[in-house]
């Protein structure tokens, strides 16, 4: 009975842990990049966007179609490093629980 009681005390300490680790990943902002920095896409770790960066030399309507490729892979960019710093701050999170390898929490 007492391993049990211990066992729900520590259910109810990761569950708030989690529940403050979505809050930092939703607060946590990731910059993605392309054409050297001239189009910026910032988005939460979670994937939201929160916002989007052009520099006006790239707003010639000849030029469309690079503006929405360098768009495209800033978000890219941002989304791929988004998903490392859940990868990591999960990983710190449930640190020695046995959690079966691929299953993801987010």
């Amino acid at each position: 009975m007492k391993d049990l009681l211990g066992m729900m005390s520590k259910m109810k300490e990761m569950q708030a842990r989690m529940e403050q680790l979505h809050a930092d990943l939703e607060a946590t902002e990731v910059e993605g990049a392309a054409g050297g920095d001239l189009v910026k896409v910032t988005l939460s770790a979670k994937g939201a966007m929160r916002g989007i960066s052009i520099d006006p030399s790239l707003l010639n309507p000849d030029e469309a179609e690079i503006l929405e490729d360098l768009i495209v892979a800033a978000h890219k960019e941002a989304f791929s490093k988004g998903e490392r710093v859940v990868q990591e701050k999960t990983q710190a999170l449930t640190a020695g629980l046995p959690i079966p390898p691929g299953l993801k929490l987010f």
